[in-house]
C-alpha cells in the first residue's frame, strides 16, 4: 500500500509534526513498506492458534498484596539537592 503525501501530511498533522518535503517523502516510504508487512501479516490464518496473553485480570495470577517495611527518610532523601523539614525541596512553580 503507497500512501500518499496528502495522507502523510495528514498523519503529521495528527502528531503535530512540522515535517520538511524531504522528510515527507522518507516517511511516506517509510510508512508504506510498514503498512504492507501489515497487509502480509493479514493474510495469515490464525484460526488454530490459541491466543498467548488473556486480556482479564481475573485469569492471570497476582501475587498477594502485603505490606512492607519502606525505606528510612534519610535513605529517601540521600540524593537529593536540598531537603528542608525531612522533605524534597523543589524550585516553586509558580511565583
Amino acid at each position: 500500500m503507497s500512501l500518499t503525501i496528502q495522507q502523510v501530511e495528514h498523519i503529521a498533522r495528527l502528531a503535530r509534526l512540522e515535517l520538511t518535503d524531504e522528510q515527507k517523502e522518507h516517511y511516506r516510504g517509510q510508512l508504506s513498506t510498514i503498512l504492507d508487512h501489515i497487509a502480509k501479516l493479514q493474510e495469515l490464518d490464525t484460526r488454530d492458534i490459541p491466543p498467548t496473553v488473556s486480556g482479564s485480570l481475573s485469569e492471570m495470577p497476582l501475587r498477594t498484596d502485603e505490606p512492607r517495611p519502606g525505606l528510612s527518610i534519610d535513605v529517601l532523601l540521600a540524593n537529593a539537592p536540598e531537603t528542608a523539614d525531612d522533605q524534597f525541596k523543589v524550585p516553586p512553580v509558580f511565583e
